[in-house]
């Protein structure tokens, strides 16, 4: 049982792409991605992160390749992991061209950047030969220098004008199979490109705040960011850029599609900040259930509410809810109907026994 949304967003139609199994764009489930931070060399630790990072919920995988033993670790890397992996390609035409015979699923270069124009045409040739999409990543802070020259500082304006600029170079060799993100670490530069690109283009856009910071402030900032667009029916795919674990990232992403009702994975938990008025630890009660019920994937809904004011209510619009109850007894509701109270220090054991049989029926 879930709140019906206030309001359903209307996304914007963009054309489909592949990444892998994975399909980006018009009517698909916005994807999540993430990004390694071991060096690509170290292979066991590079699978075991990407696992790591395919676990928590990301659907894709970005991976650096700077020189050439990291382009060519793809290939026993890409044997072990179970979502598409994207070749993080900066300047050197031949790591893109390694990239994509060695199995990756998408490229990740800024064409501007490759080099002239027989090398751009290479990398498109050898995506093309290995069924590998491209996304254009236009950043702020590498804009070409003659753009940069002509609007003085990045703006809006700029990161259009490179993006388009970019996109020609592709549809002149007839390659369509891309996405393209116009990226800043500044929110509202980043929103105002977003949304001027949108409006002249049909492509698949991937959405990030780059180098947002650490996790507390990257989270913010790219909530904001990230969340003014999507609530305008932009974007196709997510990254959140932290100073942190990639798994944080993509627990982040996806909080922030299940906030907006865009796609929903795992236990939503609803709860309050708690008070005086709570009849058990709320905020230690919450901590223990959410890592406790980490591995549940079917979407559904807990209310967590440490009194009587605003439990019921609450509860009467999720799958599950505790509401806190005098004397230590709670009551729990399944599908917002009163059920059984509840001692104190048996609502983790029952919230979690609850949870996983309402999984298993769902997935039945």
């Amino acid at each position: 049982m879930s709140l019906r949304p206030f309001r359903d967003i209307k996304r914007r139609k963009t054309k489909v792409i592949n990444v892998g199994n994975v399909k980006i764009g018009g009517d698909n489930p916005i994807s999540v991605q993430s990004m390694t931070n071991t060096l690509t060399t170290d292979v066991k630790a590079t699978i075991k992160q990407i696992n790591d990072i395919a676990e928590e919920g990301a659907d894709i995988v970005r991976v650096s390749c700077p020189d050439e033993d990291s382009s060519k670790a793809l290939k026993e890397i890409i044997k072990h992991v179970s979502i598409p992996v994207v070749a993080d390609i900066h300047f050197h035409y031949k790591r893109a061209i390694e990239a994509a015979e060695n199995g990756a699923s998408c490229l990740r270069i800024n064409p501007g950047n490759i080099g002239d124009e027989t090398k751009i045409h290479e990398v498109l040739k050898a995506a093309k030969s290995n069924n590998c999409s491209i996304r254009i990543g236009v950043n702020a802070g590498s804009l070409e220098k003659d753009i940069l020259e002509e609007f003085k500082e990045p703006c809006p304006e700029a990161l259009v004008k490179s993006a388009l600029r970019n996109i020609k170079i592709l549809e002149d060799k007839d390659f369509l199979n891309f996405k393209i993100s116009v990226k800043s670490s500044d929110v509202f530069l980043s929103i105002a490109a977003y949304r001027q690109l949108s409006k002249v283009i049909d492509y698949p856009l991937h959405l990030g705040i780059t180098e947002a910071g650490s996790f507390v402030s990257g989270s913010i900032k790219s909530s904001i960011g990230l969340g003014s667009l999507l609530m305008d029916g932009i974007g196709d795919t997510i990254r959140i850029s932290l100073s942190d674990n990639p798994t944080q990232e993509v627990k982040i992403g996806n909080e922030i599609l299940k906030s907006l009702n865009l796609r929903n994975r795992g236990v939503k938990i609803i709860s309050c900040p708690s008070c005086a008025r709570q009849a058990f630890q709320v905020i230690d009660t919450v901590k223990i259930l959410e890592e406790k019920l980490a591995h549940i994937k079917t979407p559904i809904t807990l209310s967590i509410i440490g009194c009587v004011v605003n439990g019921p209510g609450e509860a009467a619009m999720t799958d599950i809810g505790i509401t806190g109850g005098g004397k230590g007894n709670n009551m729990l509701y399944l599908s917002g109907v009163q059920k059984e109270k509840v001692l104190t220090d048996d609502i983790i054991n029952k919230v979690v026994s609850e949870i996983e049989k309402k999984a298993s029926e769902l997935e039945n």
